[in-house]
């Protein structure tokens, strides 16, 4: 499952927050399966989003949406600090860790 790996400063988790779930309508328009937000526990002014898709077309189509609607507008992006870093990620492994062993 290809992911759309976004990462950029913002001025305002809150700010930043509110503006991205009014784009949540969007994201399930374009056919992202899931989305994981995450910050580094040492930069509180930074934030990591994975997007994930059926295909890459799907995930370079929504990045020239975010490219031209989102992040070209401060109304539509009003805590973006700086140019978001973006990839589009194919998994080579995806494995859950299993329980500690016991046994002795």
């Amino acid at each position: 499952m290809p992911t759309l790996h976004i990462e950029h400063p913002i001025t305002d988790f809150a700010t930043w927050k509110a503006a991205f779930d009014r784009f949540a309508g969007a994201r399930a328009d374009a056919g992202v399966r899931r989305h994981r937000v995450q910050r580094p526990v040492d930069d509180p002014a930074y934030v990591v989003v994975d997007l994930d898709f059926d295909d890459v077309a799907g995930a370079e189509r929504f990045l020239g949406f975010l490219k031209s609607t989102v992040w070209g507008s401060p109304g539509n992006a009003p805590a973006l600090a700086g140019a978001p870093r973006t990839r589009i990620l194919e998994t080579a492994e995806d494995h859950q860790g299993s329980e500690p062993s016991t046994s002795t």
